[in-house]
């Protein structure tokens, strides 16, 4: 009887392990998402004077956006990615995408001209596969602000947010069937492909359309504690 005891004992001490290790990370997640602006440490990050651009750039949660400013990103991402996401599993189901940018968890940078908005990032703050992380869902830009390094600029104010945080990895999700924008995570910001992709963890099959890319932060553990759950990328907090 001692030694099953004591081995319900261990069981019991792990799972209590688990439940704090998930608790300290749903609570950065929630400071995060309580913060007014992410930005506002680096005012740096808020003007891009490069390459012949001259933009301002604000970090605000969803519910700080103008209507007109959410239908232009919509726009945007429609006119970017739907061939994309035809070309895909997924599709393209313009209700969700709709749903999928006015989220409540939803975190917008907005890189503006005295015209007008002419690129954005969404993200979140997010718990995936028990880690606290920065999740970018769009980084999305007018045609004719490409190529000047503007993308580039608003992933490093992400990676910095993500520091600033203490969020453990920023991470996307790529078509592989889009190349450029591949190549450009993989090589120019260097993002790796995530455990979580399905041509790592196999939970998707050989012919997924998609890869998880993730760069960790100075907080991103080499190997994550193990976490609750009934899945693989279990225990998230909301």
């Amino acid at each position: 009887m001692g030694r099953k005891s004591s081995k319900a004992k261990e069981k019991k001490q792990k799972r209590l392990e688990e439940r704090a290790a998930m608790d300290a990370v749903c609570a950065k997640v929630e400071a995060a998402n309580k913060l007014e602006d992410p930005l506002e440490a680096f005012p740096v990050f808020k003007k891009y004077d490069r390459n012949g651009l001259n933009v301002s750039i604000e970090c605000k949660r969803v519910s700080g956006l103008e209507p007109a400013t959410l239908e232009w990103a919509f726009d945007l991402t429609k006119a970017n990615m739907q061939t994309l996401y035809k070309q895909s599993e997924w599709g393209w189901k313009e209700r969700e995408k709709r749903e999928e940018l006015r989220d409540d968890r939803a975190w917008y940078l907005i890189a503006r001209e005295p015209t007008g908005p002419v690129a954005f990032s969404h993200f979140r703050f997010d718990v995936e596969c028990g880690d606290e992380v920065l999740y970018c869902y769009e980084v999305q830009l007018e045609s004719r602000v490409r190529r000047r390094g503007l993308g580039k600029f608003l992933l490093q104010i992400l990676q910095l947010v993500a520091n600033s945080t203490q969020m453990k990895k920023v991470m996307l999700t790529v078509f592989k069937h889009n190349h450029g924008a591949y190549q450009f995570f993989r090589e120019a910001l260097q993002f790796e492909v995530d455990a979580a992709s399905p041509s790592v963890s196999g939970c998707c099959g050989d012919d997924s359309s998609y890869e998880i890319l993730s760069r960790r932060t100075k907080f991103g553990e080499s190997h994550p504690l193990p976490h609750p759950g009934g899945g693989p990328c279990g225990g998230c907090c909301h």
